[in-house]
């Protein structure tokens, strides 16, 4: 299907910082990234990538001297400059849609500080020229001291559920406070902001062509094992404890990120073996050997440094299976980035982890050491809030779950 071409509008756009303007930023990289053709439309700001254009125009600022005029003189009964600056904003914003297929605006609909720009975008819905969303934030009218002004004309646009534009609250909150004002009884589409873990954390590329080749944002479970392929770091027990997992239903990813030396002959052939059982487990997809990943264009990943912190602040535990160890490096840095632990009861992980973590015994079943897993986690606060975020909150799941639904509707309308 043909990618619609979508412009997002607001008072401001970044550098400028605020709420809204972040939210627009996100949907902007976000649209761009799933190949739709974006533009950015403020009246404050800087051009936010080379990527795609951003036009800034101070005749859509909040703060511009000829809108302010404009609204002054309305407030004495002169409406004369009010629809001469609203023309032009019309003419305006026209131009710079003229090749697009939606327009997002946030907030415009809904807020005082550019109501020619308001009536513009009214106008600019009628003429069919372009399918409107308007993104609803907030309203002037959900607080009580809402001037006494803005519930007569003309500001009272700013309640109106005008035709031919379609709406979007962010909340379920929100949305009820706008079937309120709007005086409806249908409901009112949610999409929520969300949160881009790739740009939040600042993940290396590499780990980004991991994260959205294997779905890992789609996974229930991201087990982590920073351990070369040798004996002792015993991975085998971890794919026996993944494979577990997913017979109890859980759509689980076993990261491995160390390599093995092809030049030792017992090397390879532990993991041969290692491939063996996740073939025999069923979990050759759930099983990533970073050792041997390539990306879909054939690139070769390197577990650096940048790579394991990227994998540390996307796994749900840290996994250390050891028969023995002198140390255990992983485990400070897991707990530095607040990583929940578990691994086995050997004296070196349980004098630096104390009662911090979770143990479990060598001698114990594949199935205990999961279940034991699965509940250890189940009692951690932040762990279950980063799992409703990762699940529900990510930009790119918002868009396939949400976005994707909406424009289509959008587009099918004529």
């Amino acid at each position: 299907m043909k990618k619609s071409k979508i412009a997002l509008l607001h008072y401001s756009s970044p550098p400028v910082v605020g709420g809204v303007e972040e939210v627009m930023k996100q949907q902007a990289l976000l649209l761009h990234r799933q190949g739709h053709k974006v533009k950015i439309i403020s009246g404050k700001g800087e051009s936010l990538s080379r990527k795609f254009p951003t036009t800034i125009d101070p005749i859509f600022s909040s703060l511009n001297p000829n809108v302010d005029l404009a609204l002054k003189e309305l407030k004495v009964g002169r409406a004369d400059r009010f629809k001469y600056v609203g023309d032009v904003i019309y003419e305006h914003l026209k131009k710079e849609v003229d090749s697009y297929d939606i327009l997002i605006v946030h907030n415009v609909m809904t807020m005082p500080y550019n109501l020619p720009l308001t009536y513009a975008v009214k106008k600019l819905s009628n003429s069919r020229r372009i399918k409107i969303i308007s993104w609803n934030h907030d309203s002037i009218y959900f607080y009580p001291d809402c001037p006494d002004m803005y519930h007569s004309e003309p500001w009272d646009i700013l309640k109106e559920k005008i035709p031919f534009i379609h709406y979007v609250c962010i909340s379920k909150f929100r949305c009820k406070q706008f079937q309120e004002l709007y005086k409806i009884n249908g409901t009112i589409l949610v999409i929520p902001d969300g949160v881009d873990p790739a740009g939040f954390f600042q993940i290396d590329p590499d780990s980004q062509k991991i994260i959205h080749e294997q779905k890992l944002y789609e996974a229930d479970l991201i087990i982590v094992q920073p351990s070369r392929l040798i004996p002792r770091k015993n991975v085998e027990l971890g794919l026996k404890v993944a494979g577990a997992m997913k017979r109890m239903g859980v759509d689980v990813r076993y990261l491995i990120t160390g390599a093995y030396d092809p030049h030792e002959q017992r090397d390879v052939k532990y993991y041969r073996r290692l491939k063996e059982i996740a073939r025999d487990l069923d979990i050759a997809d759930e099983a990533i050997f970073i050792a041997e990943y390539r990306t879909k264009n054939g690139e070769e990943i390197i577990p650096n440094r940048s790579f394991i912190r990227d994998l540390y602040f996307i796994a749900d535990i840290l996994f250390m299976p050891s028969s023995s160890e002198g140390f255990g490096l992983p485990l400070l840095e897991a707990g530095a980035v607040k990583l929940p632990i578990a691994c086995s009861e050997i004296p070196p992980f349980r004098e630096i982890g104390g009662n911090h973590i979770c143990t479990f015994s060598l001698t114990d079943s594949p199935d205990r050491i999961a279940d034991r897993i699965l509940r250890f986690l189940a009692t951690i606060p932040t762990h279950n809030m980063y799992r409703n975020v990762i699940k529900n909150y990510v930009w790119d799941s918002i868009y396939q779950t949400h976005m994707v639904p909406l424009f289509r509707k959008v587009m099918a309308i004529q």
